[in-house]
């Protein structure tokens, strides 16, 4: 028992010291393509390498922009892997040259980056966090529309499903991010003379992503996310006099998929506003048993669970009939501050009047000081 107590004491050490080692993160963050972001990065590797800090470019996207591609002058590059991939060659970042090369900082564009099949791990932020681990500092750069808990509001503003993205958890690693500011005219002003897209494709973008109201609804999502990083950043670096109790979220979900998305990625939302520990709970009542619920509802489940761990939740499954108890108890044992549920399909007043289940939650929640949100 001694042994085993000196083993899990050297593996907490081990631990602090890995984190202290760990590269420093800086995000640039946009509201779309174009605002600048890997321009802003080249300035800043230019300003480091003055001060002496050994900067490299692990990988850049210029996109051909001619005064973004002026700034790679100077600043040294570190190889791109080369494979072929269905009878073409292609090129990715080399996360072991980094490692190997090991420079102070380096800089990695484009981090919703899909890589491509074979490479070690699936996505460029994964590589982003082998690279921090190792020591070494990342600057990179993403937009508002690649962060997974605002997923589906993006698409409703902008009518363009967005297949590459990043969980939230990658944003609160990161020790500072910064937002690139353009209003709508200045940004559509940048489009109309070239400076974000070739001249063929200036027209089609104008009718399409870059219009005023969509650029004004994703401005105000870029900077809201920063607004909350900064807050997160005060709570935990600056001690307070008063001890606030710590918000922790729970999301009830059911079999109903559309419903529990919604459910899921907002309380992410809220839980990432609050820098909170959450959870995602669903009670399978015997109706809902294995052998009487369809595959496809089963399929959706599974894909319900997989999003929310993805998003940094803890999932618990439980078996019991009585629903509104069952939330109540694991709520009262995980210190839970707020219930998350879904919009019901009846109104208020007629789940209150007609639904024993919502009503006795209603009643059993009022007895304690916890919150309950329902989730439109």
């Amino acid at each position: 028992m001694e042994e085993e107590n000196k083993e899990s004491s050297v593996r907490k050490f081990l631990d602090l010291v890995k984190k202290s080692r760990r590269g420093k993160f800086k995000v640039y963050i946009g509201m779309s393509a174009g605002v600048g972001k890997t321009y802003r990065m080249l300035q800043e590797a230019h300003a480091l390498l003055k001060n002496g800090i050994d900067i490299q470019i692990g990988y850049i996207e210029t996109h051909n922009r001619e005064e973004t591609h002026a700034l790679l002058a100077g600043i040294p590059v570190i190889s791109r892997r080369k494979l072929f991939y269905k009878g073409k060659e292609l090129e990715e970042m080399d996360v072991n040259a980094i490692v190997n090369i090991h420079p102070e900082v380096v800089i990695v564009d484009e981090l919703a980056h899909t890589n491509v099949e074979g490479s070690k791990n699936g996505k460029r932020w994964q590589d982003v966090v082998d690279i921090l681990e190792a020591g070494i500092s990342v600057i990179s750069a993403v937009n508002i529309q690649h962060l997974e808990s605002m997923n589906e509001e993006i698409e409703k503003i902008t009518g363009i499903p967005i297949t590459e993205r990043i969980p939230d958890k990658i944003l609160e690693l990161a020790d500072e991010i910064v937002n690139i500011d353009l209003t709508a005219d200045e940004l559509i002003d940048r489009l109309k003379s070239g400076k974000i897209y070739d001249k063929t494709k200036i027209e089609r973008a104008l009718n399409n992503f870059f219009q005023s109201d969509r650029i004004l609804q994703l401005r105000e999502m870029a900077l809201k996310e920063v607004a909350h990083h900064l807050e997160r950043k005060i709570s935990i670096e600056i001690p307070k006099q008063i001890k606030l109790r710590q918000e922790r979220f729970m999301a009830c979900i059911s079999t109903n998929n559309a419903t529990a998305k919604i459910v899921i990625r907002k309380t992410a939302r809220l839980a990432s506003y609050y820098h909170s520990p959450w959870i995602v709970l669903y009670v399978q009542n015997s109706k809902e048993s294995g052998d009487r619920v369809k595959l496809d509802l089963q399929r959706h489940l599974i894909n319900n669970f997989k999003l929310a761990t993805e998003l940094g939740a803890e999932v618990i499954k439980v078996k019991n009939d009585n629903i509104p108890n069952t939330i109540l108890k694991i709520a009262a044992e995980k210190e839970i501050t707020t219930i998350c549920i879904g919009k019901p399909h009846l109104n208020l007043f007629q789940i209150m009047m007609r639904t024993a289940i919502f009503n006795q939650l209603l009643r059993s929640i009022s007895a304690t000081e916890t919150d309950l949100v329902i989730l439109s």
